[in-house]
C-alpha cells in the first residue's frame, strides 16, 4: 500500500528543538532520571481534602478565566508565596510582584522572551538545567560558562574570579550580557549551596557591570537539617540585592509533586507586565493552583520536613551502593540537599555511551554531557536522581549499572570485593 500521507518536513521551521518521541508512559525498571518525587510522599489524601475544601470554597471561580483573581494568578496562593518565600529566603515582596506560571520552565521561557535576541550574550554555570541549554541552543544566544567548584561540606557553585574575567572580557568587547543565570541553592546538577558571601560578591560584580541576575530557586526547600535539626538556608538573592535587579523563580514541582504544573516568578510589576502581555495561555491551571493553596497554608512545611527525611534515606542508599560497587571509582561530594548526585568517573568512562548501554539494559541515567556546557571532562560526569526510587530499586540499580561500566569500560575493576572479569 503506498503511503499517500502529507510530509510536513519541507514546511517545518528552521531550529527547532529535537523532535520529541513516542512514549508509552512506562518508565525503565531503575529510572535514575527527571526530577520525580517520591511516590509514596505524594500527600494524596490531603490534597483529595484540599481540593474538596478549595472546590466548595473557591469553585464558582472557574467559570471566568483568571478566577477573578487577575493576570497573575491565583490570589491566596501568591499570598502563601509572600509569607513562604519571606521566612524561609528573606524575601520581601507583595503579591502583585508575583506572577504563578506552568511550572518554573514556562517562567524560564518567559525571563527568555521579554529578554533575550539572537546574538545576545546569557551568562551561567558551566554544568546546569538542561533545559536551558536546549533553550540557549534554539534562541541563538551567545553563551558563556562559568566553572563551579565544591567544597567538602557542600558550598560552592559559580566560581567569582572566574566570573569576572567573562564579565571584563564581555566590557572590553562593549557587550553587555542579557542576564546571569544561577542556581545558588542546591545547584542542579551538583547541589552545592553558594555561601551567604559569594552571593554578595555575585551581586555586587552584577551591580558593577550592569548585568541583572536569573534566580533559579527550584530546589531550594530541599535542605537537610543540621544537628540541632535546624535548616540553614541563607537568604535568596533577590533578598539580598537591594537594587531589585535580581529576577527569581521558584517551583512545587519539588516540594510537592511535578505533575502539578505551578511555579512562580518574583519581580517588579515593570517586568511582570510584560511576562503577562507574553503569557498567552490564558493562565495556567487553575485547580492546580486553588488546591495548593489551601494545601500549603496547612500543611506546607510539615510535609517538607518529611519528604527530606525520605529523600535522605534515598541518598545513603545511594551513597551506600556506590562505595560498595564502583569503590573509589565513583567520585562525588555528599550534598547537604536536593534530589540528584553529581559523579564523577575515571577519564577512561564516556558516560554518553554508559547511558545509552545502560538503557537498553532498563537504567536510566543522566550523561554528564547533557547538564553541562563546554565543561571539562563533562564525559566523565552523570547525574543520578535518587527521589524517586525505593532504596532497594537504587541498590539494585546500581549494582546493575556498576556491571555495566566494567563490562564497557574495564571500570571499576572490583565490583563487591569481587575482581571484575
Amino acid at each position: 500500500m503506498t503511503d499517500t500521507s502529507f510530509n510536513f518536513t519541507p514546511l517545518l521551521a528552521p531550529n527547532l528543538p529535537a523532535p520529541g518521541f513516542k512514549w508509552g508512559g512506562q518508565y525503565p525498571p531503575y529510572n535514575f532520571t527527571g526530577g520525580h518525587n517520591a511516590p509514596e510522599e505524594v500527600p494524596v489524601d490531603d490534597l483529595i481534602a484540599a481540593a474538596t475544601r478549595a472546590l466548595t470554597k473557591d469553585g464558582v471561580t472557574l467559570s471566568t478565566y483568571f478566577q477573578a483573581s487577575g493576570f497573575l494568578g491565583y490570589l491566596p496562593l501568591r499570598e502563601f508565596l509572600v509569607r513562604k518565600l519571606k521566612a524561609s529566603a528573606g524575601m520581601e515582596c507583595t503579591a502583585d510582584e508575583i506572577l504563578l506560571t506552568s511550572g518554573s520552565l514556562q517562567g524560564i521561557d518567559l525571563v527568555n522572551q521579554i529578554l533575550l535576541e539572537p546574538g545576545d550574550t546569557v551568562i551561567f554555570e558551566e554544568a546546569t538545567y538542561a533545559g536551558c541549554l536546549s533553550r540557549y541552543a534554539s534562541a541563538g544566544v551567545t553563551p558563556i560558562s562559568i566553572p563551579l567548584d565544591t567544597n567538602s561540606d557542600g558550598t560552592g557553585g559559580m566560581r567569582m574570579d572566574k566570573l569576572e574575567e567573562a564579565l571584563i572580557a564581555c566590557a572590553q568587547k562593549g557587550v553587555r550580557p542579557k542576564y546571569i543565570y544561577v542556581i545558588p541553592t542546591v545547584q542542579n546538577p551538583t547541589a552545592t549551596i553558594m555561601s551567604e558571601a559569594r552571593r554578595r560578591e555575585l551581586i555586587d560584580l552584577a551591580a558593577k557591570y550592569g548585568v541583572p541576575i536569573f534566580e533559579d530557586e527550584c530546589y531550594s526547600d530541599l535542605i537537610w537539617p543540621n544537628d540541632n535539626n535546624e535548616v540553614e538556608r541563607p537568604p535568596a538573592i533577590y533578598a539580598m540585592d537591594k537594587s531589585r535587579s535580581t529576577i527569581h523563580i521558584g517551583s512545587f514541582s519539588k516540594s510537592i509533586a511535578p505533575a502539578l504544573r505551578v511555579g512562580y516568578v518574583v519581580a517588579d510589576w515593570e517586568v511582570l507586565a510584560q511576562m503577562v502581555g507574553c503569557k498567552s495561555d490564558a493562565g495556567s491551571p487553575a485547580l492546580d493552583q486553588m488546591v495548593l493553596a489551601e494545601y500549603c497554608s496547612e500543611h506546607f512545611d510539615a510535609h517538607v520536613t518529611k519528604l527530606n527525611t525520605a529523600f535522605k534515606k534515598r541518598l545513603d542508599a545511594l551513597v551506600a551502593a556506590l562505595e560498595e560497587n564502583f569503590g573509589t571509582a565513583a567520585e562525588f561530594t555528599v550534598p547537604p540537599g536536593g534530589m540528584f548526585l553529581w559523579i564523577k568517573l575515571p577519564a577512561e568512562v564516556d558516560t554518553s555511551v554508559l547511558a545509552a548501554k545502560a538503557m537498553a539494559a532498563g537504567i536510566s541515567i543522566n550523561a554528564g554531557a547533557d547538564w553541562s556546557y563546554e565543561m571539562e571532562d563533562a564525559s566523565r560526569y552523570f547525574r543520578v536522581c535518587y527521589a524517586n526510587p525505593s532504596t532497594q530499586v537504587i541498590r539494585e540499580g546500581i549494582a546493575k549499572l556498576a556491571e555495566i561500566c566494567s563490562k564497557e569500560f574495564g571500570v571499576p575493576t572490583r565490583i563487591a570485593n569481587v575482581e571484575s572479569e
